[in-house]
């Protein structure tokens, strides 16, 4: 499908990082979509990581299958949808300019959310509880549309869930649910927008031997680097992609 030796390596890099963040550097995954995207267009890069995603996901189900708060899945993950819908209409009906707008814009936001909580640490909102459901499916809804649209629903799940102060594995637990609710919602929606065909599919089942090995590499790697550092750095890059995507945008919306 794609003949590029810079795509097969940016696709290598942004896999290696999934799976290190499936494997313990939590966050950093953000970055993977938006890399791919950076060397072909960011629908076909969405549909290439949702294969290697969909294969992690049973396995930290099972893990956690006991550790999650079900309150905040039961409103989180129908409004979910609501998001996952509303990222399809509009890849199915802008530009491939106006997606990678959305992209960009999607990537600039979650690098200012995870240096603002480099630098302070997570803002806790003062909500009272007669709103707590309304900003749960607000945070699901915003969790889906940016998922579906950059595999990036992380900042609006954390600003509501992380304030909670969950313990570790209900908060990962939780996490783990969430996403894995809204990867299996986004395979109709992709597959209406010819996302998996058989020459994409193949080009994705290549990477996952690797996706595979990175995640143990994480559980590893996590014992002996600092998180917060390594994060920071993949913030950094992320925030590059960021500008390099809406400047794409921006070109391709002139010469339209």
């Amino acid at each position: 499908m794609h003949a590029s030796l810079t795509f097969y390596i940016v696709m290598a890099v942004a896999v290696t990082i999934l799976g290190l963040s499936k494997g313990g550097f939590a966050g950093i995954g953000m970055v993977s979509t938006p890399m791919v995207a950076a060397v072909t267009d960011p629908i076909t890069a969405a549909g290439l990581m949702l294969p290697v995603m969909l294969v992690q996901d049973p396995l930290a189900v099972f893990l956690y299958r006991r550790s999650f708060d079900k309150r905040i899945l039961v409103t989180m993950i129908p409004s979910g949808a609501v998001g996952v819908l509303a990222a399809y209409v509009l890849a199915s009906t802008v530009p491939e300019w106006g997606v990678k707008l959305a992209l960009g814009l999607v990537s600039l936001i979650f690098s200012i959310w995870q240096v603002i909580v480099y630098c302070r640490g997570v803002p806790t909102l003062a909500v009272t509880y007669r709103f707590d459901r309304l900003l749960c499916a607000g945070a699901g809804a915003t969790g889906g549309f940016a998922s579906a649209i950059a595999h990036a629903g992380s900042p609006p799940f954390q600003i509501y869930v992380m304030p909670k102060r969950l313990s570790k594995e209900v908060y990962v637990g939780t996490s783990v649910m969430f996403f894995a609710a809204l990867n299996t919602m986004k395979l109709p929606t992709y597959a209406a927008l010819g996302l998996f065909s058989f020459d994409q599919l193949m080009t994705s089942a290549v990477f996952v031997p690797l996706a595979v090995v990175s995640s143990w590499m994480g559980v590893w790697l996590v014992r002996y680097v600092d998180i917060r550092s390594f994060n920071f750095i993949v913030t950094i890059i992320l925030l590059f992609i960021s500008f390099l995507l809406l400047g794409q945008a921006w070109n391709e919306a002139g010469a339209a």
